[in-house]
Protein backbone atom coordinates (compact mmCIF):
# COMPACT_ATOMS: atom_id res chain seq x y z
CA UNK A 1 0.00 0.00 0.00
CA UNK A 2 2.33 2.14 0.78
CA UNK A 3 4.30 1.86 -2.96
CA UNK A 4 1.19 2.47 -4.44
CA UNK A 5 0.63 5.79 -2.11
CA UNK A 6 4.15 6.68 -3.35
CA UNK A 7 4.00 5.57 -7.36
CA UNK A 8 0.48 8.26 -7.12
CA UNK A 9 2.54 11.18 -5.47
CA UNK A 10 5.37 10.59 -7.40
CA UNK A 11 3.29 10.55 -10.66
CA UNK A 12 1.63 14.01 -9.23
CA UNK A 13 4.44 15.25 -9.18
CA UNK A 14 5.94 14.83 -12.72
CA UNK A 15 5.51 17.53 -15.36
CA UNK A 16 2.81 15.36 -17.47
CA UNK A 17 0.99 14.98 -14.67
CA UNK A 18 0.71 18.51 -13.63
CA UNK A 19 0.41 19.86 -17.30
CA UNK A 20 -2.75 17.34 -17.62
CA UNK A 21 -4.20 18.32 -14.39
CA UNK A 22 -4.07 22.26 -14.75
CA UNK A 23 -5.45 21.91 -18.50
CA UNK A 24 -8.32 20.03 -16.40
CA UNK A 25 -8.77 22.91 -13.70
CA UNK A 26 -9.24 25.90 -16.67
CA UNK A 27 -12.26 26.84 -18.22
CA UNK A 28 -12.53 28.29 -22.07
CA UNK A 29 -10.73 31.13 -21.40
CA UNK A 30 -7.81 29.71 -19.77
CA UNK A 31 -8.15 30.99 -16.31
CA UNK A 32 -8.50 28.51 -13.65
CA UNK A 33 -12.14 27.44 -12.27
CA UNK A 34 -11.24 27.04 -8.56
CA UNK A 35 -14.71 25.39 -8.38
CA UNK A 36 -13.52 22.53 -10.10
CA UNK A 37 -9.87 21.92 -8.89
CA UNK A 38 -11.56 21.99 -5.24
CA UNK A 39 -14.01 19.37 -5.70
CA UNK A 40 -11.13 17.53 -7.32
CA UNK A 41 -8.29 18.33 -4.49
CA UNK A 42 -11.47 17.75 -1.80
CA UNK A 43 -11.80 14.11 -3.94
CA UNK A 44 -8.25 13.28 -4.23
CA UNK A 45 -8.11 13.80 -0.41
CA UNK A 46 -11.06 11.87 0.04
CA UNK A 47 -9.54 8.81 -2.00
CA UNK A 48 -6.05 9.38 -0.38
CA UNK A 49 -7.77 9.36 3.12
CA UNK A 50 -9.31 6.36 2.15
CA UNK A 51 -6.54 4.80 0.55
CA UNK A 52 -4.74 5.66 4.00
CA UNK A 53 -7.73 4.34 5.88
CA UNK A 54 -7.88 1.07 4.09
CA UNK A 55 -3.34 0.82 4.19
CA UNK A 56 -4.42 1.76 8.41
CA UNK A 57 -6.96 -1.30 8.98
CA UNK A 58 -5.05 -3.75 7.03
CA UNK A 59 -2.18 -2.49 9.37
CA UNK A 60 -4.16 -2.71 12.55
CA UNK A 61 -5.50 -6.27 11.16
CA UNK A 62 -1.36 -7.31 10.58
CA UNK A 63 -0.49 -5.64 14.03
CA UNK A 64 -3.32 -7.66 15.45
CA UNK A 65 -2.71 -11.10 13.77
CA UNK A 66 1.21 -10.09 14.55
CA UNK A 67 0.25 -9.28 18.21
CA UNK A 68 -1.95 -12.76 18.38
CA UNK A 69 1.43 -14.41 16.78
CA UNK A 70 3.43 -12.75 19.47
CA UNK A 71 1.12 -13.54 22.08
CA UNK A 72 0.72 -16.83 21.04
CA UNK A 73 4.82 -17.16 20.68
CA UNK A 74 4.97 -15.62 24.23
CA UNK A 75 2.23 -18.42 25.81
CA UNK A 76 4.04 -20.77 23.86
CA UNK A 77 7.72 -19.39 25.34
CA UNK A 78 6.26 -19.39 28.36
CA UNK A 79 5.29 -22.63 28.64
CA UNK A 80 8.41 -24.16 27.49
CA UNK A 81 9.96 -22.16 29.84
CA UNK A 82 7.70 -23.67 32.75
CA UNK A 83 7.89 -26.89 31.22
CA UNK A 84 11.95 -26.84 31.23
CA UNK A 85 12.01 -25.18 34.70
CA UNK A 86 9.34 -28.44 35.37
CA UNK A 87 12.30 -30.64 33.74
CA UNK A 88 15.17 -28.52 35.56
CA UNK A 89 12.91 -29.11 39.03
CA UNK A 90 12.23 -32.89 38.36
CA UNK A 91 15.76 -33.02 37.72
CA UNK A 92 16.74 -31.36 40.85
CA UNK A 93 14.33 -33.27 42.90
CA UNK A 94 15.35 -36.57 41.05
CA UNK A 95 19.22 -35.78 41.84
CA UNK A 96 18.37 -35.06 45.32
CA UNK A 97 16.66 -38.09 45.37
CA UNK A 98 19.38 -40.28 44.23
CA UNK A 99 21.89 -37.98 45.93
CA UNK A 100 20.05 -39.34 49.57
CA UNK A 101 19.45 -43.12 47.80
CA UNK A 102 23.36 -43.05 47.01
CA UNK A 103 24.08 -41.28 50.52
CA UNK A 104 21.80 -44.10 52.35
CA UNK A 105 22.95 -46.82 50.26
CA UNK A 106 26.52 -45.73 50.99
CA UNK A 107 25.87 -45.54 54.51
CA UNK A 108 23.92 -48.81 54.02
CA UNK A 109 27.45 -50.45 52.63
CA UNK A 110 29.45 -49.06 55.52
CA UNK A 111 26.93 -50.87 58.09
CA UNK A 112 27.03 -53.47 55.80
CA UNK A 113 30.98 -53.82 55.64
CA UNK A 114 31.25 -53.48 59.61
CA UNK A 115 28.65 -55.86 60.33
CA UNK A 116 30.30 -58.34 57.35
CA UNK A 117 33.93 -57.88 59.35
CA UNK A 118 32.44 -58.05 62.82
CA UNK A 119 30.81 -61.60 61.50
CA UNK A 120 34.25 -62.13 59.74
CA UNK A 121 35.64 -61.71 63.29
CA UNK A 122 32.50 -63.32 64.94
CA UNK A 123 33.22 -66.86 62.89
CA UNK A 124 37.28 -66.53 63.14
CA UNK A 125 37.14 -66.28 67.15
CA UNK A 126 34.36 -69.43 66.77
CA UNK A 127 36.99 -71.19 64.24
CA UNK A 128 39.83 -70.18 66.93
CA UNK A 129 37.93 -70.71 70.34
CA UNK A 130 35.89 -74.27 69.03
CA UNK A 131 37.15 -77.42 71.11
CA UNK A 132 37.04 -79.25 67.21
CA UNK A 133 40.10 -79.25 64.95
CA UNK A 134 38.71 -77.62 62.01
CA UNK A 135 40.76 -77.82 58.48
CA UNK A 136 39.46 -77.04 54.92
CA UNK A 137 40.13 -77.77 51.79
CA UNK A 138 39.65 -76.76 48.11
CA UNK A 139 38.74 -79.12 45.51
CA UNK A 140 42.63 -79.93 44.78
CA UNK A 141 43.04 -80.86 48.46
CA UNK A 142 44.63 -77.28 49.56
CA UNK A 143 44.06 -75.97 52.86
CA UNK A 144 41.88 -72.76 52.84
CA UNK A 145 41.29 -73.22 56.68
CA UNK A 146 43.23 -73.96 60.00
CA UNK A 147 41.86 -73.32 63.20
CA UNK A 148 44.06 -73.13 66.36
CA UNK A 149 43.08 -76.19 67.47
CA UNK A 150 44.59 -77.48 64.66
CA UNK A 151 47.60 -75.98 65.10
CA UNK A 152 47.96 -76.76 69.00
CA UNK A 153 47.56 -80.72 67.94
CA UNK A 154 50.00 -80.68 64.79
CA UNK A 155 52.18 -77.93 66.16
CA UNK A 156 51.65 -76.67 62.68
CA UNK A 157 51.14 -72.66 62.03
CA UNK A 158 48.45 -71.86 59.59
CA UNK A 159 50.68 -69.39 57.50
CA UNK A 160 52.38 -72.76 56.59
CA UNK A 161 49.29 -74.90 56.40
CA UNK A 162 47.19 -72.38 54.14
CA UNK A 163 48.00 -73.01 50.52
CA UNK A 164 49.40 -76.29 50.31
CA UNK A 165 48.06 -79.52 49.99
CA UNK A 166 47.17 -81.29 53.44
CA UNK A 167 49.68 -84.05 52.86
CA UNK A 168 52.58 -81.76 52.13
CA UNK A 169 51.36 -79.45 55.57
CA UNK A 170 50.81 -82.76 57.48
CA UNK A 171 52.16 -85.41 55.93
CA UNK A 172 51.48 -87.71 58.81
CA UNK A 173 47.82 -87.26 58.54
CA UNK A 174 45.26 -90.42 57.86
CA UNK A 175 42.89 -89.05 55.72
CA UNK A 176 43.96 -90.66 52.53
CA UNK A 177 43.36 -88.37 48.74
CA UNK A 178 40.70 -90.61 47.60
CA UNK A 179 38.68 -90.24 51.04
CA UNK A 180 38.38 -86.06 49.75
CA UNK A 181 37.16 -87.03 46.33
CA UNK A 182 35.00 -89.37 47.61
CA UNK A 183 32.86 -86.58 49.96
CA UNK A 184 33.46 -84.23 46.74
CA UNK A 185 32.01 -86.67 44.13
CA UNK A 186 29.18 -88.46 45.97
CA UNK A 187 28.55 -84.62 48.21
CA UNK A 188 27.89 -86.96 51.23
CA UNK A 189 29.87 -86.85 54.48
CA UNK A 190 31.71 -89.63 55.88
CA UNK A 191 33.40 -90.52 59.26
CA UNK A 192 35.92 -92.37 60.73
CA UNK A 193 38.22 -92.97 64.02
CA UNK A 194 41.24 -93.03 64.56
CA UNK A 195 43.10 -94.31 67.74
CA UNK A 196 46.72 -93.97 68.08
CA UNK A 197 48.84 -95.85 70.95
CA UNK A 198 45.18 -97.31 72.32
CA UNK A 199 45.03 -93.99 74.32
CA UNK A 200 44.56 -91.39 72.22
CA UNK A 201 40.90 -91.69 69.98
CA UNK A 202 39.60 -89.43 67.26
CA UNK A 203 36.17 -89.00 65.31
CA UNK A 204 37.04 -87.75 62.16
CA UNK A 205 34.30 -86.37 59.98
CA UNK A 206 34.57 -84.65 56.55
CA UNK A 207 31.50 -83.70 54.75
CA UNK A 208 31.61 -81.08 51.67
CA UNK A 209 30.59 -77.40 51.04
CA UNK A 210 27.24 -77.08 49.10
CA UNK A 211 25.88 -74.10 47.55
CA UNK A 212 29.42 -72.61 46.71
CA UNK A 213 30.87 -72.13 43.71
CA UNK A 214 34.46 -73.82 44.11
CA UNK A 215 33.52 -77.60 45.76
CA UNK A 216 35.82 -78.29 48.76
CA UNK A 217 35.65 -79.90 52.25
CA UNK A 218 35.79 -79.64 55.68
CA UNK A 219 36.81 -81.74 57.89
CA UNK A 220 35.86 -81.74 61.29
CA UNK A 221 38.34 -83.93 64.33
CA UNK A 222 36.82 -84.26 67.58
CA UNK A 223 39.33 -85.57 70.54
CA UNK A 224 36.97 -88.27 71.98
CA UNK A 225 39.66 -89.94 74.21
CA UNK A 226 38.38 -88.59 77.46
CA UNK A 227 35.10 -89.48 76.38
CA UNK A 228 35.94 -92.90 75.47
CA UNK A 229 38.43 -93.40 78.61
CA UNK A 230 35.31 -91.98 80.53
CA UNK A 231 32.88 -94.87 78.63
CA UNK A 232 34.87 -97.60 79.09
CA UNK A 233 35.21 -96.51 82.87
CA UNK A 234 31.46 -96.36 83.44
CA UNK A 235 31.48 -99.53 81.93
CA UNK A 236 33.90 -101.03 84.14
CA UNK A 237 32.01 -99.40 86.72
CA UNK A 238 28.46 -100.89 85.98
CA UNK A 239 30.16 -104.51 85.80
CA UNK A 240 31.20 -103.61 89.07
CA UNK A 241 27.74 -102.86 90.41
CA UNK A 242 26.88 -106.69 90.06
CA UNK A 243 29.79 -108.24 92.69
CA UNK A 244 28.14 -107.37 95.26
CA UNK A 245 25.08 -110.07 94.39
CA UNK A 246 27.83 -111.57 92.69
CA UNK A 247 30.03 -112.03 95.72
CA UNK A 248 27.12 -113.77 97.92
CA UNK A 249 25.30 -115.71 94.87
CA UNK A 250 29.25 -117.00 93.20
CA UNK A 251 30.12 -118.56 96.88
CA UNK A 252 26.94 -120.86 96.98
CA UNK A 253 26.93 -121.67 92.98
CA UNK A 254 30.61 -122.96 93.10
CA UNK A 255 30.91 -124.46 96.52
CA UNK A 256 27.80 -126.55 95.78
CA UNK A 257 29.32 -128.79 92.78
CA UNK A 258 32.37 -128.34 94.40
CA UNK A 259 30.98 -130.40 97.42
CA UNK A 260 29.06 -132.33 95.68
CA UNK A 261 33.00 -133.48 93.70
CA UNK A 262 34.53 -133.92 96.84
CA UNK A 263 31.58 -135.98 98.31
CA UNK A 264 32.06 -138.64 94.83
CA UNK A 265 35.76 -137.76 95.22
CA UNK A 266 35.40 -139.04 99.11
CA UNK A 267 33.08 -142.27 97.74
CA UNK A 268 35.16 -142.99 94.78
CA UNK A 269 38.27 -143.31 97.30
CA UNK A 270 36.22 -145.08 100.26
CA UNK A 271 35.33 -148.00 97.49
CA UNK A 272 39.09 -147.99 96.91
CA UNK A 273 40.12 -148.23 100.57
CA UNK A 274 37.71 -151.50 100.69
CA UNK A 275 39.56 -154.09 101.90
CA UNK A 276 36.60 -156.76 99.61
CA UNK A 277 36.76 -154.49 97.34
CA UNK A 278 40.59 -155.13 97.42
CA UNK A 279 41.30 -158.61 97.79
CA UNK A 280 39.04 -159.00 94.66
CA UNK A 281 40.94 -159.77 91.62
CA UNK A 282 38.73 -158.23 89.38
CA UNK A 283 35.87 -155.96 90.40
CA UNK A 284 32.50 -156.50 90.39
CA UNK A 285 30.70 -154.92 87.52
CA UNK A 286 28.25 -153.40 89.88
CA UNK A 287 31.15 -151.86 91.23
CA UNK A 288 32.48 -150.88 88.02
CA UNK A 289 29.16 -148.86 87.06
CA UNK A 290 29.23 -147.23 90.78
CA UNK A 291 32.84 -145.85 90.22
CA UNK A 292 31.66 -144.74 86.27
CA UNK A 293 28.79 -143.15 87.67
CA UNK A 294 30.69 -141.21 90.48
CA UNK A 295 33.39 -140.17 87.68
CA UNK A 296 30.27 -139.15 85.01
CA UNK A 297 28.88 -136.98 88.36
CA UNK A 298 32.15 -135.52 89.32
CA UNK A 299 32.73 -134.35 85.53
CA UNK A 300 29.48 -132.84 85.46
CA UNK A 301 29.95 -130.61 88.50
CA UNK A 302 33.49 -129.61 87.05
CA UNK A 303 31.59 -128.78 83.88
CA UNK A 304 28.73 -126.53 86.12
CA UNK A 305 31.86 -124.38 87.76
CA UNK A 306 33.37 -124.26 84.81
CA UNK A 307 31.31 -122.74 83.16
CA UNK A 308 30.44 -120.14 85.92
CA UNK A 309 33.82 -119.53 86.28
CA UNK A 310 33.52 -118.97 82.00
CA UNK A 311 30.68 -117.01 81.96
CA UNK A 312 32.17 -114.47 84.14
CA UNK A 313 35.30 -113.99 82.72
CA UNK A 314 33.35 -113.01 80.02
CA UNK A 315 31.42 -110.89 81.29
CA UNK A 316 34.37 -109.02 82.84
CA UNK A 317 36.56 -108.45 79.66
CA UNK A 318 36.77 -105.04 78.35
CA UNK A 319 34.76 -104.81 75.04
CA UNK A 320 36.13 -105.16 71.80
CA UNK A 321 37.34 -101.52 69.77
CA UNK A 322 34.88 -102.32 66.76
CA UNK A 323 31.70 -103.99 66.56
CA UNK A 324 30.85 -107.58 65.92
CA UNK A 325 28.47 -109.33 63.99
CA UNK A 326 26.58 -112.01 66.41
CA UNK A 327 23.39 -113.35 67.07
CA UNK A 328 21.60 -112.11 69.66
CA UNK A 329 19.61 -114.89 70.54
CA UNK A 330 22.87 -116.54 71.48
CA UNK A 331 23.85 -113.08 73.58
CA UNK A 332 20.52 -113.44 75.29
CA UNK A 333 20.79 -116.63 76.23
CA UNK A 334 24.12 -116.07 77.59
CA UNK A 335 23.00 -113.39 79.48
CA UNK A 336 20.22 -115.28 81.11
CA UNK A 337 23.25 -118.24 82.14
CA UNK A 338 24.63 -115.28 83.81
CA UNK A 339 21.84 -114.07 85.24
CA UNK A 340 21.14 -117.14 86.86
CA UNK A 341 24.58 -117.00 88.39
CA UNK A 342 24.50 -113.71 89.71
CA UNK A 343 20.90 -111.93 90.09
CA UNK A 344 19.44 -112.52 93.34
CA UNK A 345 17.43 -109.23 94.34
CA UNK A 346 16.07 -111.53 97.90
CA UNK A 347 16.71 -114.88 98.84
CA UNK A 348 12.64 -115.41 97.80
CA UNK A 349 13.69 -114.62 94.23
CA UNK A 350 16.41 -115.55 92.82
CA UNK A 351 16.47 -115.12 88.66
CA UNK A 352 16.54 -118.86 88.25
CA UNK A 353 12.65 -119.05 89.78
CA UNK A 354 11.60 -116.50 87.72
CA UNK A 355 9.53 -118.26 84.59
CA UNK A 356 10.92 -116.99 81.34
CA UNK A 357 8.77 -117.35 78.44
CA UNK A 358 10.75 -117.11 75.10
CA UNK A 359 9.45 -116.00 71.94
CA UNK A 360 12.25 -115.89 69.59
CA UNK A 361 11.69 -115.36 65.78
CA UNK A 362 13.49 -118.04 63.91
CA UNK A 363 16.42 -116.92 61.44
CA UNK A 364 17.06 -113.54 62.63
CA UNK A 365 19.88 -111.50 60.87
CA UNK A 366 23.19 -111.32 62.44
CA UNK A 367 23.51 -107.80 64.58
CA UNK A 368 26.43 -105.18 64.61
CA UNK A 369 27.25 -104.60 67.98
CA UNK A 370 29.48 -104.68 71.57
CA UNK A 371 28.54 -108.01 72.79
CA UNK A 372 29.81 -107.85 76.15
CA UNK A 373 27.88 -104.44 76.23
CA UNK A 374 24.59 -105.62 74.88
CA UNK A 375 24.81 -108.67 77.44
CA UNK A 376 25.27 -106.26 80.40
CA UNK A 377 22.28 -103.83 78.63
CA UNK A 378 19.98 -107.18 79.30
CA UNK A 379 21.62 -108.34 82.64
CA UNK A 380 20.35 -104.41 83.99
CA UNK A 381 17.12 -104.77 82.59
CA UNK A 382 16.44 -108.69 84.00
CA UNK A 383 17.85 -107.27 87.50
CA UNK A 384 15.55 -104.28 87.05
CA UNK A 385 12.47 -106.55 86.47
CA UNK A 386 13.52 -108.83 89.37
CA UNK A 387 12.94 -105.63 91.36
CA UNK A 388 9.14 -105.08 90.25
CA UNK A 389 8.86 -108.71 90.61
CA UNK A 390 9.54 -108.92 94.36
CA UNK A 391 7.62 -105.75 95.18
CA UNK A 392 4.41 -107.62 93.34
CA UNK A 393 5.58 -110.28 95.35
CA UNK A 394 5.09 -108.27 98.63
CA UNK A 395 1.88 -106.72 97.68
CA UNK A 396 0.85 -110.79 97.55
CA UNK A 397 1.61 -111.26 100.93
CA UNK A 398 4.86 -113.16 100.93
CA UNK A 399 5.81 -116.10 98.85
CA UNK A 400 7.42 -119.42 100.55
CA UNK A 401 10.22 -121.22 99.76
CA UNK A 402 8.50 -124.41 99.72
CA UNK A 403 5.93 -123.06 96.82
CA UNK A 404 8.11 -121.15 94.76
CA UNK A 405 10.43 -123.70 94.77
CA UNK A 406 7.67 -126.44 93.79
CA UNK A 407 5.32 -124.07 91.51
CA UNK A 408 7.09 -120.86 91.30
CA UNK A 409 3.35 -119.37 93.01
CA UNK A 410 2.81 -117.32 95.65
CA UNK A 411 0.37 -117.96 98.20
CA UNK A 412 -2.26 -115.18 96.43
CA UNK A 413 -1.41 -117.00 93.21
CA UNK A 414 1.62 -114.62 91.63
CA UNK A 415 3.45 -116.10 89.17
CA UNK A 416 6.94 -114.14 88.50
CA UNK A 417 7.08 -113.87 85.00
CA UNK A 418 9.91 -112.19 82.45
CA UNK A 419 8.72 -112.57 78.87
CA UNK A 420 11.53 -112.15 75.85
CA UNK A 421 10.24 -111.37 72.84
CA UNK A 422 13.29 -111.14 69.94
CA UNK A 423 11.63 -110.16 66.53
CA UNK A 424 12.90 -108.57 62.88
CA UNK A 425 10.84 -105.48 61.65
CA UNK A 426 11.67 -102.83 58.70
CA UNK A 427 15.48 -103.10 58.78
CA UNK A 428 15.23 -103.23 62.72
CA UNK A 429 16.17 -106.04 65.52
CA UNK A 430 13.37 -105.30 68.16
CA UNK A 431 14.17 -106.83 71.25
CA UNK A 432 11.01 -106.34 74.21
CA UNK A 433 11.51 -107.41 78.12
CA UNK A 434 8.47 -107.36 79.76
CA UNK A 435 7.43 -108.63 83.22
CA UNK A 436 4.09 -108.93 85.44
CA UNK A 437 5.49 -106.88 88.63
CA UNK A 438 4.94 -103.64 89.97
CA UNK A 439 4.66 -100.86 86.76
CA UNK A 440 6.11 -97.54 86.60
CA UNK A 441 4.41 -94.09 87.46
CA UNK A 442 3.72 -91.43 84.63
CA UNK A 443 6.68 -90.04 86.79
CA UNK A 444 9.10 -92.87 87.27
CA UNK A 445 9.13 -93.69 83.35
CA UNK A 446 9.76 -90.05 82.26
CA UNK A 447 12.68 -90.00 85.19
CA UNK A 448 13.75 -93.91 84.25
CA UNK A 449 16.35 -93.37 81.96
CA UNK A 450 17.71 -90.43 83.98
CA UNK A 451 21.01 -90.78 86.17
CA UNK A 452 20.50 -92.14 89.50
CA UNK A 453 16.80 -92.73 89.25
CA UNK A 454 15.00 -94.89 91.77
CA UNK A 455 11.78 -96.07 92.51
CA UNK A 456 12.37 -96.62 95.99
CA UNK A 457 11.22 -94.35 98.98
CA UNK A 458 13.35 -91.10 98.56
CA UNK A 459 15.10 -92.37 101.94
CA UNK A 460 15.97 -95.52 100.77
CA UNK A 461 19.51 -96.18 99.19
CA UNK A 462 20.01 -95.95 95.85
CA UNK A 463 20.21 -98.92 93.80
CA UNK A 464 22.00 -99.65 90.62
CA UNK A 465 19.51 -102.07 89.65
CA UNK A 466 16.56 -99.91 89.34
CA UNK A 467 17.73 -97.25 86.80
CA UNK A 468 18.21 -98.17 83.28
CA UNK A 469 20.53 -94.64 82.50
CA UNK A 470 23.37 -96.66 81.20
CA UNK A 471 21.86 -99.18 79.78
CA UNK A 472 19.38 -96.67 77.74
CA UNK A 473 23.11 -95.18 76.89
CA UNK A 474 24.80 -98.26 75.88
CA UNK A 475 21.51 -98.47 73.50
CA UNK A 476 21.20 -94.99 71.84
CA UNK A 477 24.35 -93.64 71.76
CA UNK A 478 27.06 -97.26 71.21
CA UNK A 479 24.47 -98.82 69.13
CA UNK A 480 22.63 -96.09 67.26
CA UNK A 481 19.50 -97.88 68.60
CA UNK A 482 16.31 -96.51 70.77
CA UNK A 483 15.06 -97.50 73.84
CA UNK A 484 11.57 -96.77 74.94
CA UNK A 485 9.35 -97.98 78.18
CA UNK A 486 5.57 -98.87 78.24
CA UNK A 487 4.44 -99.51 81.67
CA UNK A 488 1.03 -100.08 83.84
CA UNK A 489 1.40 -99.65 87.79
CA UNK A 490 -1.12 -103.07 87.94
CA UNK A 491 -0.06 -104.86 84.71
CA UNK A 492 3.81 -104.70 84.45
CA UNK A 493 6.05 -103.30 82.16
CA UNK A 494 7.66 -103.49 78.77
CA UNK A 495 11.22 -102.36 77.70
CA UNK A 496 11.61 -101.93 73.87
CA UNK A 497 14.81 -101.69 72.10
CA UNK A 498 15.25 -101.14 68.48
CA UNK A 499 18.63 -102.02 67.03
CA UNK A 500 19.84 -101.26 63.35
CA UNK A 501 20.60 -104.16 60.91
CA UNK A 502 23.06 -103.63 58.40
CA UNK A 503 22.36 -105.54 55.15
Amino acid sequence: MKSILLVVLLSMQSFWVQAGIQSIFKDENGKTNWQILANWSSGTLIILLSIVAVSLYFARRRASKANLELTAIRKDLELRVKERTATLDESNRLLITSNQLLEEEVSQHVITSDRLRSSESYIRDILTSMPLMLVGLDKEGRVTQWNKQVEDVSGIPAAHALGKTLWEAYPTVSIAPEQIQQVIANQAPIHLKQSLRSTEHYDITIYPLKGQEDAGVVILVDDISKQTAAENMLIHNDKMSFMGELASTMAHDINVPLQAILMDLKSFQHTLTNKDYAQQPIASLDQASKLNTILHDMSDKGEQVSTIISNLLTFARSRHEKKQLADIVDIMENAISLANDVISVSPNLPFSKVILERHFEKNLPLVPCYITELQQVFLSLFRHACHALELKMGEAQTLTKGALASGNTTEGGFKPTIRIILAECYDSLWIKIQHNGIGLTNEEQMCLFEPFFSNKAPEADFDAGQRLSFSYYIVTEQHQGNMAVTSDVNVGSTVHIQLPIEH
